[in-house]
């Protein structure tokens, strides 16, 4: 079993390299060339929607046919960051400590300029049911993925630099997304500057960012701030432990990876801030994690109420999720069930996963951030655990 997933992760680690860490994206049907050439439908909200979606529900790959290119996602450099800093303390190679500096190099040049600090969005313009956002506007969740990625390699290099880029986007988190405050005085940070929606795991992922920065700096104003955000979301967590996606009526959705999210969140809040008040947020929703999820056949379901489709980003968050609550050992045989499902089912021959299975097909274009970056994030967590 061991060899299994070690040449399962050779197989992709081969594969990534070899593109360069390039590739398509499920939401990047807007750098479309043609669409772009079409006069008022390109900016015609419903039309967008409806051309994202098309290109990400389709099994067949239609980009180079409408001019789509592969591309450098910021997200998914900073997932091989994270990746291969966690390697680097399996094996310090040269190899791997060269990979970290191009990957955290190149995001450096990938930055959006403008803001109150370090911070990065996607490489195409993205629309979603509840707002628009242009390519390169800034996210909380790509920012706080990345800038963890920069303290990891901060902590390999020692490289002045990247930790104060990490230090830096705590002020995007802190001064330039919006809030939307309870009656309590807690908050909720927006997605991006551009929007005030409600969306609980890209709100914790700011308050997470808030924890680790104050680990280096001890300017406890971080933790006033996370806090608030810390119990905004975990007073809306429901009875069984679940949390819906957000607070729109067409957020209420409830899936794995995004609980996951959650759940990493406020445990790395707690962990570095000594602020225990969560635990019982913390062990609801695990138990409803583990219990909702995944199947006793090894099967990692997106939803919590149907097993389609299965998407190749629930498996990777599993891993990623206990490892960082502590917990990875105490589950070894779900996660082993559940990872030897991914790569008997979900890989292809020539290392890359698929991003989808569906009741009557399986979607098995290689979408380099959404399902190469996160596979491989796993994978270095998982066999670090091993060590």
């Amino acid at each position: 079993m061991k060899s299994t997933i070690e040449q399962s992760f050779k197989n992709l680690k081969t594969y990534c390299e070899k593109e360069n860490f390039k590739g398509y994206d499920p939401f990047d049907g807007l750098n479309s060339k043609l669409f772009q050439s079409i006069p008022f439908i390109n900016k015609n909200g419903f039309f967008q929607l409806a051309w994202i979606q098309f290109f990400k529900r389709s099994p067949i790959n239609f980009r180079k046919l409408v001019g789509i290119n592969k591309e450098y996602n910021p997200k998914g450099l900073g997932l091989f960051l994270l990746g291969y800093s966690k390697l680097y303390q399996l094996n310090n190679s040269k190899e791997n400590k060269n990979r970290i500096t191009f990957l955290a190099d190149t995001l450096l040049k990938l930055q959006t300029k403008g803001y109150s600090g370090a911070c990065w969005g996607y490489n195409f313009d993205w629309k979603a049911r509840a707002f628009f956002l242009p390519k390169k506007t800034p996210t909380v969740v790509a920012t706080s993925f990345i800038a963890e990625a920069f303290i990891e390699a901060y902590e390999i290099t020692k490289n002045e630099q990247y930790l104060q880029t990490a230090i830096s986007a705590a002020q995007f988190i802190l001064k330039d997304l919006n809030r939307t405050y309870d009656n309590n005085g807690d908050f909720s940070f927006s997605y991006s500057p551009l929007d005030k929606t409600q969306v609980f795991n890209a709100s914790l992922l700011g308050a997470k960012l808030l924890a680790l920065v104050y680990n280096y700096t001890k300017d406890r104003s971080l933790l006033t701030e996370a806090k608030k955000a810390v119990n905004y979301v975990c007073n809306r967590q429901n009875k069984n432990g679940s949390w819906a996606y957000g607070t729109l009526p067409f957020h209420q959705w409830i899936d794995s990876f995004h609980t996951g999210y959650n759940l990493e969140s406020i445990y790395i809040y707690q962990k570095y801030t000594k602020d225990f008040d969560y635990n019982e947020h913390i062990n609801k929703g695990k138990d409803y994690y583990l219990k909702n999820f995944f199947t006793k056949e090894g099967i990692p379901k997106y939803y919590n109420n149907k097993i389609y489709p299965i998407d190749v980003h629930a498996p990777a968050q599993l891993i990623v999720t206990l490892y960082k609550l502590d917990s990875l050992n105490n589950n070894r045989k779900l996660v082993d069930q559940v990872l030897h499902w991914t790569i008997n089912v979900m890989q292809s021959l020539n290392g890359h996963f698929y991003y989808q299975k569906r009741k009557y097909f399986t979607n098995k274009i290689s979408y380099m951030r959404w399902s190469q970056a996160w596979m491989f994030y796993a994978f270095s967590y998982y066999l670090n655990s091993n060590k």
